[in-house]
């Protein structure tokens, strides 16, 4: 959660994610580390690979 913030804050900042099992934002967060698992697969620290990437290599990887 890196957009939790506050003009002036400089206490800690404790954030607690509640989500229920089976629902759209589970399968979201499954979705966003399904996306992360394959991008740390493929391309992984080296940013001159994602330049390697063709518009058609985007589409199969991203298209359900």
């Amino acid at each position: 959660m890196d957009r939790i913030h506050r003009l002036g804050q400089h206490r800690p900042i404790r954030i607690t994610r509640l989500i229920i099992e089976n629902s759209i934002e589970s399968r979201i967060v499954q979705l966003q580390e399904k996306k992360q698992a394959l991008v740390d697969s493929t391309v992984g620290k080296d940013s001159k690979a994602l330049d390697k990437l063709t518009v058609e290599d985007l589409r199969f990887l991203f298209v359900m």
